[in-house]
């Protein structure tokens, strides 16, 4: 087993919390000249494609695609040093917002959710269309993750990926949401609803919010809970009965075992928006499916090297997994 097959924490950094939120301390935004992309979706919205393409790109460049956390944009410190590791291995890579999420207000009340794949689907198989030669491969991070492994288990054959990585994923949101209401978590809870209500505040702007939610304007800052907002906001402007019902519905883990294309799941033990408990076991997925778990690493952390000569492992082990289908297509075509 390599280095890269086996995460080993930073000396100074093997707390969960500092993996957590050493990169968004410490690592600056470094790429900046994005070619942006408007792409327009069957009901009308739009989601900001943010692409980073390599100096030379043929019609046979591999591309990878990136979903983003909740809350995430293309200023994330995690699709950053991703998109940066990809294009020095000549990859090219576009980050796929979520609706809302690049900056611009989407055109419609509704905003996105851990299990809406309809809109990383449609886009997926635009970029198919468009580069009909390229090894087309999808990177989920978190909320992005759990929404990606869903969609592989329900396209399987059809999902028009060679292969695809999901980090840190919620995939049992129930559990998920409990948990973050809980001790140091709910800091993190606390982090994200702060930006979720900010978004949901300005909707109000363009909408009629109260009469689609029956929640007054007013009353959004007393949704301090992801299981309260989910029930007021998320479940019911996407459809859901409830916040339980969303979480049931959109759990990528019951999908796992129908997987059919080569993925990677990456995963902390002591990842703290997320208990043990919802860790996959072999048995659970399809042998499709590898799991790499490691005791630290914490929520797309990952750090290693040392606590002044940080190196970002995650952007790397991507790359690694990436390369080897386009070894294997070398080694066939010699």
């Amino acid at each position: 087993m390599n280095d890269l097959q086996q995460f080993k924490p930073a000396f100074g950094l093997k707390n969960r919390h500092l993996q957590t939120l050493f990169a968004s301390l410490f690592k600056k935004i470094s790429l900046t000249d994005f070619a942006i992309e408007t792409f327009i979706l069957s009901d009308g919205d739009f989601v900001e494609c943010y692409w980073q393409k390599i100096n030379h790109h043929q019609e046979n460049t591999p591309i990878a695609i990136l979903f983003h956390g909740l809350a995430g944009s293309y200023k994330s410190p995690y699709i950053q040093s991703t998109m940066k590791e990809l294009k020095e291995a000549e990859f090219s890579s576009v980050l796929m917002h979520f609706r809302g999420c690049s900056g611009k207000q989407n055109l419609k009340p509704k905003s996105y959710h851990s299990g809406d794949t309809q809109d990383a689907y449609e886009y997926i198989s635009s970029i198919k269309k468009r580069y009909p030669q390229a090894k087309i491969f999808a990177v989920g991070f978190s909320l992005g993750a759990n929404m990606l492994l869903k969609l592989l288990g329900e396209k399987k054959d059809k999902c028009q990926l060679n292969a695809a990585i999901g980090v840190s994923a919620p995939l049992q949101l129930d559990v998920c949401s409990s948990y973050m209401n809980k001790g140091f978590s709910k800091f993190y809870q606390k982090l994200l609803l702060k930006d979720l209500k900010k978004d949901l505040d300005k909707k109000y702007d363009h909408f009629e919010m109260e009469e689609l939610l029956h929640v007054k304007r007013n009353d959004i800052k007393e949704l301090n809970t992801f299981w309260v907002f989910d029930d007021a906001y998320t479940a019911p402007i996407h459809g859901f009965t409830s916040a339980q019902d969303y979480y049931t519905k959109s759990s990528a883990k019951q999908f796992l075992k129908d997987i059919q294309i080569p993925t990677l799941i990456i995963h902390a033990k002591d990842d703290p928006f997320m208990p043990l408990q919802i860790i996959p076991n072999q048995n659970e997925v399809s042998q499709a499916v590898t799991l790499q778990i490691s005791e630290y690493g914490g929520h797309v952390g990952f750090i290693s090297g040392s606590f002044f000569a940080p190196k970002y492992w995650l952007p790397m082990r991507v790359v690694e997994f990436l390369n080897t289908f386009l070894e294997k297509e070398f080694q066939e075509k010699t």
